[in-house]
């Protein structure tokens, strides 16, 4: 009978992919690319962060800190992994945004973009509030795992189709507190 219970190697033991100041050099980039971007287009309105839950929290924060044009930030959280290291397909909406957006100019800000469908479906839940415009900023993109054809504005790294963890990101809800992004072990995983 298969192993059902996750092992929880100390991240310590997992190799890294980007160091926290890789990650903090970047995302001051794409803050700066943004206020380029934004500067003197928003009629005095903040652009509106959306950050999706829990995953993006971490780089939204930072993200938003980068920005040098007035910001806001909000969040929705939905449902598309459970336990799994793999999204079962259906996205589900968990929480929506709590402030009305129409009018203004919003970036969903996402931890990961892999297949595509979570993010699929928030760019057309956003639209029908109706925003002056909607980008999306990433932290990670890995295009292998794509589904449906959704690419991000602003992507901080591509990378392979491996599993990673850390800077927000989770196996099982631990290591999101993690200051860089690992790679999390297969074997691990009890697969």
């Amino acid at each position: 009978m298969p192993n059902s219970t996750p092992n929880f190697p100390h991240a310590s033991t997992m190799d890294i992919l980007f160091t926290k100041q890789q990650i903090a050099d970047r995302t001051r980039e794409i803050g700066a690319q943004i206020t380029a971007d934004y500067a003197g287009h928003t009629n005095g309105q903040p652009i509106v962060l959306i950050g999706v839950l829990k995953g993006a929290a971490i780089f939204l924060a930072d993200l938003a800190r980068s920005i040098d044009v007035d910001n806001t930030f909000d969040f929705v959280a939905v449902s598309s992994y459970g336990r799994a290291k793999v999204s079962s397909g259906a996205v589900k909406l968990i929480k929506d945004i709590d402030n009305p957006i129409e009018g203004k100019h919003v970036i969903l800000v996402e931890d990961i973009l892999d297949t595509g469908l979570t993010l699929s479906y928030l760019r057309g839940l956003m639209l029908q509030h109706k925003p002056a415009s909607l980008k999306i900023a990433t932290c990670l993109d890995k295009p292998a795992r794509r589904l449906v054809p959704i690419e991000a504005d602003y992507v901080a790294f591509k990378i392979p189709n491996q599993f990673v963890i850390g800077y927000g990101m989770d196996y099982a809800e631990r290591y999101r507190g993690v200051d860089d992004i690992r790679l999390f072990p297969e074997e691990a995983a009890g697969h």
